[in-house]
């Protein structure tokens, strides 16, 4: 079993924040994978997620929105662990927002984050390890003389530019890398 949670805020106006990139890649991946809409998530009060649950070349994949804001995300994801028995910690993987990657870059590594994400120290704290995957996708598109604060930042939307380059260029590259990196490590081909 795998499972992938997406880090974000809840919300319509959260919807299109920065820090919701993790949010926008799972809703692409279940797009990509499945025959669901986003709208096939279905909430999961024990988790306090919004879940899609689906068997792909006869491998369990749990696709995860956590709830409760994105500083608290790691009491889901502990649940989450908790309820499906047979997952194992080296089978989850975060997709989530990265302030130390400019717009556009992406990396899959495991225990390597930003210097400061409080939904990944909410997610360190309770499973007490940094030893998951994590998908970590660029957000930064500040300007160098003007720079905004990160708080602020990333919960600023994407312009509409941007969005159309996630959802046409980014996210398809980030896909074709997933996909390799579930066929080296896991040995799963989706």
């Amino acid at each position: 079993m795998v499972l992938l949670v997406g880090l974000g805020n809840h919300g319509e106006k959260y919807q299109n924040n920065r820090h919701n990139v993790g949010f926008m890649f799972v809703d692409y991946l279940v797009g990509e994978l499945t025959d669901l809409r986003v709208d096939g998530f279905k909430n999961d009060k024990y988790s306090s997620s919004k879940l899609v649950k689906f068997t792909k070349n006869n491998i369990d994949f749990v696709f995860a929105k956590p709830q409760t804001f994105m500083n608290k995300s790691g009491i889901a994801i502990k649940k989450l662990l908790s309820n499906f028995q047979t997952l194992k910690l080296s089978n989850l993987i975060v997709a989530h927002d990265d302030l130390d990657i400019p717009f556009g870059k992406f990396h899959i590594q495991q225990s390597v984050g930003p210097r400061l994400h409080n939904g990944l120290k909410s997610i360190e704290d309770n499973l007490k390890t940094k030893d998951f995957w994590r998908i970590r996708v660029g957000v930064d598109a500040r300007n160098p003389e003007n720079r905004i604060d990160g708080i602020t930042y990333v919960l600023k939307n994407f312009s509409d530019s941007e969005k159309e380059k996630l959802e046409k260029e980014i996210f398809p590259k980030i896909f074709d890398q997933f996909q390799t990196f579930l066929k080296n490590q896991f040995s799963i081909i989706v």
